[in-house]
């Protein structure tokens, strides 16, 4: 029986889970896949801290060329993160004929495109099914199941951090600061969440996803990100009066001309599929011209179910080697010869309904004046609430739902309203997708 034996640079979290996983369910991999997956070298500067996982003597190692240089091992694991050495890394398995799998998101999201190139050339695989979504097989679907469709939008909850702390802002009433420490304490945010929480995790997951979906080279500095940090118990309190839930969204749409992408807070109506995911999980909607949309639910993070989407990718891989066909998906989804230049749609070029919050002085006049500035700029009413009296502070709180708009006149509008005496500090925008 034929052997595949596989390296693994990084004995993290996710390096134990991929490790228990190839350990204890070796025999219902060799039952299904006819072949044995050998954890032949596990490479990481600590190899004493005990991770839970039982490993034979010898595997462990602190020298990563033991696996990179190593003719025998056949599939290279990258689970350190971080650009650099994981770059390196990768490229020099690729140069020595490996094929490679990681989940190593940021990475995908700014050198996925020379990757690609270097596996087209040299003829081999690469899996990052784990980098966006943890178990969600998200990037398989795209690549085969949805092959012979035109992908027109994905718009995914992709971060479990910023869900689970919107989620309990939402069914907890508390504010950010409790919701965040909660999400620290439980393990779901990292000591410094700045990531998860201002979008940029986010924004590297959509990055991939567009590339695979359209056809075309992202960068993921040109994506428009805004995070949580600036959304409130009453934002929150707000929509669910008006019938909304406010959720993280990564958002990616392509009308065939241009690629509309971004990461912000929006609100989507309490009946949408996704308003209902909650906690630590996540979802991506996938609409296109032959289903309409199809939407994928799973854990998004942790040990082993990022661990079991590693551990497919090494699975594919053998096969795909057992089978002498390397090159049976292209890594970029589209062929090299069709990969072309799609413009970005700049965020001020789209249309969208808006929730809008002003903290406003409890004077007579003042709604007029808001609203005169909103009709100057082609905006409507659909419905406000003013909520307090202004009693103590002076202030109230003045929330408005939108018609449908164009982002620049909503922002040209917000410039001028925010220079109103009236008008108290800086007010608060969140986009609505339906």
């Amino acid at each position: 029986m034929k052997t595949i034996n596989v390296g693994l640079i990084g004995f993290g979290t996710i390096g134990a889970g991929v490790a228990k996983i190839l350990l204890d369910n070796q025999g219902i991999i060799q039952k299904r896949l006819g072949a044995k997956v050998c954890l032949t070298k596990i490479a990481d500067l600590d190899i004493k801290t005990d991770r839970g996982v039982k490993v034979e003597d010898g595997v462990l190692t602190t020298s990563v060329d033991e696996i990179l240089d190593n003719p025998e091992i056949d599939i290279v694991v990258e689970l350190m993160g971080g650009y650099d050495p994981a770059r390196a890394f990768i490229l020099k398995a690729l140069d020595n004929g490996k094929h490679v799998v990681t989940a190593n998101k940021p990475l995908m999201a700014k050198h996925g495109d020379e990757l690609f190139g270097v596996v087209d050339e040299k003829g081999l695989s690469i899996g990052f099914e784990a980098s966006i979504g943890g178990a969600i097989p998200i990037i398989r679907s795209i690549r085969e199941a949805f092959v012979a469709n035109r992908i027109q939008s994905i718009e995914g909850i992709v971060n479990g951090t910023a869900n689970y702390i919107l989620s309990k802002m939402s069914d907890e009433n508390c504010d950010f600061d409790v919701a965040l420490k909660e999400a620290q304490e439980k393990g779901f945010a990292e000591a410094d969440p700045t990531f998860d929480i201002e979008g940029i995790d986010s924004a590297h997951k959509i990055t991939v996803l567009a590339r695979l979906a359209y056809g075309t080279s992202v960068k993921f500095e040109d994506v428009s990100v805004a995070g949580i940090t600036s959304i409130t118990a009453e934002d929150i309190e707000c929509a669910r009066e008006f019938g909304y839930r406010i959720k993280l969204l990564a958002i990616s749409k392509c009308d065939g001309e241009a690629i509309d992408i971004r990461v912000h807070p929006a609100m989507i109506p309490s009946d949408h599929p996704m308003a209902s995911v909650n906690g630590a999980l996540n979802a991506i909607r996938v609409c296109d011209d032959m289903m309409e949309e199809n939407i994928l639910v799973g854990h998004g993070a942790g040990a082993l179910p990022t661990g079991s989407a590693v551990v497919g990718d090494v699975i594919e891989i053998a096969r795909n080697i057992i089978s002498n066909a390397q090159d049976r998906v292209p890594a970029s989804s589209f062929q090299k010869s069709e990969i072309k230049s799609v413009p970005l749609k700049d965020i001020s070029a789209i249309e969208s309904e808006y929730f809008l919050r002003f903290n406003v002085q409890d004077k007579p006049g003042v709604l007029s004046k808001i609203s005169g500035i909103l009709g100057s700029h082609g905006i409507s009413i659909e419905s406000m609430i003013q909520r307090g009296h202004g009693e103590e502070s002076g202030a109230v709180s003045l929330i408005m739902m939108c018609h449908l708009a164009s982002e620049e006149n909503i922002q040209n509008a917000l410039k001028e309203i925010e220079q109103l005496e009236v008008v108290c500090g800086k007010s608060n925008l969140i986009r609505v997708e339906r």
